[in-house]
């Protein structure tokens, strides 16, 4: 076994939740009847060169596991959940924790980008081999600010300037030590990509898709319908 992926979705999506009625946490929000963490699985389940899939579900929400198994046509991959933590970083961390000695490299991707593509995958995962880190990437379509106290105090080129996406495929030792070394410093990243190329590793950068987009509002959620639903109707 080579490479294996951490599925995250231990975060409560607040800022969704609070455009929703009673919804539950953002994973477990359904897309065209079937939960973001099961179409997220799937698509990493259909990639070849994946070959164990952990879910890192919210401790609250183990009980609904079962039914999110139930989703998926092929659970052969799937181990068990495990808890996450509050930050992003103690989510990967729990993740990497289970991971058998053999895996070698591991792709992170967020459940609330249900519409990435098995070929996208496959292209970022056949990098982070090759180069060791890999991301995918679609290049920002506005000037950027970085702002500090309400003033702008650096404004980037616009062409150096590009919109994480997921999965980011890591070598487990480099992400292991990224997540050591952001503990040791204080650091909170929101990005695993990040966290690694402070090591000063280099971090390829593949183009990514546009409709890869991460479920963060409601009318994200209507967006990521409408798009499935273009999809299917080409199909």
């Amino acid at each position: 076994m080579r490479v294996a992926a951490l599925v995250l979705a231990a975060g409560e999506g607040r800022r969704l939740r609070a455009t929703l009625a009673a919804a539950p946490p953002k994973a477990l929000v359904t897309l065209a009847g079937t939960t973001l963490l099961a179409r997220s699985l799937a698509v990493l389940a259909s990639v070849r060169e994946i070959e164990r899939i952990v879910p890192v579900l919210p401790p609250a929400s183990f009980d609904t596991w079962p039914r999110v198994r139930a989703e998926l046509a092929d659970a052969s991959k799937l181990t068990a959940p495990v808890p996450g933590g509050a930050l992003r970083q103690d989510s990967v961390r729990a993740g990497l924790a289970v991971l058998p000695g053999e895996v070698t490299h591991v792709a992170v991707h967020d459940a609330a980008r249900p519409l990435v593509r098995a070929a996208d995958v496959s292209r970022v995962v056949a990098a982070g081999l090759s180069v060791g880190a890999a991301l995918l990437a679609v290049p920002a379509a506005d000037t950027i600010h970085r702002v500090v106290g309400g003033r702008i105090a650096e404004t980037p080129p616009r062409i150096e300037c590009f919109a994480a996406q997921t999965p980011q495929v890591f070598r487990v030792d480099w992400l292991r030590e990224a997540l050591a070394k952001a503990a040791a410093e204080g650091n909170v990243g929101t990005d695993d990509a990040a966290l690694v190329a402070r090591l000063g590793v280099p971090v390829q950068v593949l183009p990514g898709d546009a409709e890869n987009l991460k479920i963060t509002t409601a009318a994200d959620l209507a967006l990521a319908e409408a798009l499935l639903a273009r999809r299917d109707a080409s199909t």
